[in-house]
């Protein structure tokens, strides 16, 4: 299974912190448009993220709810069906919801930072430093801690679980 490091935050603008990531990072921006379904999974998270060009992935991941940088493991299946997979999939497991979102895409070395504005929910901003085979999960941890100094990413800011649970959290109240 393949592994990275993983925070979430929430921030005031997506515009103002492309400024501040833009000077450093090592590709130019992807904009990304994605609807992510969610489903049920005794195991993990099951989800099923579309694109706008009409392909998607199949994506299964494990990390805990819980503030601050966190070891996630995953694994992706690309379809060119999204659609007729969103169907098999709610019959046999069940639908939890969705979460639409626009996200901007920033390489960083091997961290993928995401600035995402998300539909109901607002502006966030993820990291995901991605681990080799083998490499101890402290490095990651440190490289993200760095990233979000860099970025003036405070611990204030930092938020738990996945999109889907905020949004969620904001349904049954």
């Amino acid at each position: 299974m393949a592994r990275n490091i993983e925070i979430k935050a929430r921030i005031d603008s997506v515009t103002a912190l492309s400024e501040k990531v833009s000077p450093f990072a090592t590709e130019a921006p992807k904009e990304i448009l994605q609807d992510d379904t969610f489903f049920r999974c005794e195991e993990g998270r099951l989800k099923l993220r579309e694109f706008a060009d009409g392909i998607g992935q199949l994506i299964f991941y494990r990390r805990a709810n819980e503030q601050g940088p966190k070891e996630s493991f995953y694994v992706l299946s690309e379809t060119d069906a999204p659609g007729s997979l969103r169907e098999v999939l709610s019959l046999a497991c069940g639908q939890l919801g969705r979460v639409k979102k626009r996200r901007l895409l920033y390489m960083v070395g091997r961290t993928r930072v995401h600035l995402d504005i998300v539909e109901g929910l607002g502006e966030f901003m993820e990291l995901e430093v991605v681990l080799e085979e083998g490499e101890s999960t402290a490095a990651g941890m440190e490289e993200a801690a760095s990233l979000m100094q860099r970025l003036g990413i405070q611990d204030s800011q930092l938020v738990e679980g996945a999109y889907f649970d905020l949004l969620d959290g904001r349904r049954r109240d």
